[in-house]
């Protein structure tokens, strides 16, 4: 009974998208702070590598006491989803971070030229799997004892300033928006905080044609600055460590030198 509540008491998290990138350096900045991560992913050799990369990141006093595992798990599908979350509550005790994280996009493209099966892939990613991950995590948190726990989703800037040939993109992560303010006002009587942060340009894979030029809202290509992915790591690991009294609704981390303030 002891060593269960004291499991129970350990801060532990789960990041979605945690093969690379952004969903990569969150398990980092987390574990360095001491949380427990369950990392999912589609790619199993990608979350093994994530969790060698974390690893080798920690204090020595820190490697015994943190602990990471990686569930492969595609979020669109609800069996996986729902498997994903029995494996977190069962090996860390309980769930008080959900970072709600992976996502895709596809090639820009005209609206009349967008086919309905691109269009689905990414609804079923960005908005489907976040809907599915968000739900899983708010059913732990309400039943879990003590109560309640913080889920952080990852929007983006183009929810604002959407850049041209992104439909499908710009209406998931709207949609996104919607998600998190719906949660802040369904679950905070259950000690249940939703915040969203909003990306602009993060040094990962997926934006590695912006280093390239992308075209812009006039016609015309230029190469956009990016930021450094701790960064980014590092805003999610403060709103993770806030106490569930207080919440951070919405946050936009970008470079400064972006074309977002007058874009267009």
């Amino acid at each position: 009974m002891e060593v269960a509540k004291t499991a129970a008491l350990a801060k532990t998290a789960l990041v979605t998208g945690a093969g690379s990138g952004i969903g990569r350096g969150v398990v980092i900045a987390l574990a360095k702070a001491g949380f427990n991560v369950v990392l999912a992913g589609r790619r199993e050799a990608k979350l093994r590598e994530t969790v060698e990369i974390a690893e080798q990141t920690l204090e020595p006093a820190q490697v015994q006491n943190v602990k990471l595992i990686a569930q492969p798990t595609d979020v669109s599908r609800e069996d996986q989803v729902t498997q994903l979350f029995a494996v977190a509550t069962r090996e860390l005790g309980r769930l008080d971070l959900l970072f709600n994280n992976a996502g895709i996009n596809i090639p820009a493209s005209p609206i009349e030229d967008l086919q309905l099966a691109d269009w689905q892939s990414v609804v079923d990613v960005n908005l489907t799997g976040m809907f599915l991950c968000l739900r899983e995590a708010v059913r732990t948190m309400k039943t879990q004892d003590p109560q309640g726990g913080r889920i952080i989703n990852n929007g983006s800037i183009a929810a604002y300033v959407p850049r041209p040939g992104s439909l499908a993109y710009t209406a998931t992560k709207h949609a996104v928006t919607g998600l998190t303010k719906q949660t802040n006002l369904d679950c905070r009587e259950y000690s249940i905080c939703c915040g969203q942060i909003d990306i602009g340009n993060a040094d990962t894979p997926l934006v590695a044609k912006i280093k390239e030029g992308v075209v812009q809202a006039d016609g015309t290509t230029i190469v956009e600055p990016t930021i450094d992915v701790a960064d980014v790591a590092d805003a999610v690991a403060y709103m993770a460590r806030l106490p569930l009294s207080t919440n951070v609704p919405f946050v936009t981390v970008m470079s400064n030198q972006m074309r977002y303030f007058g874009r267009g």
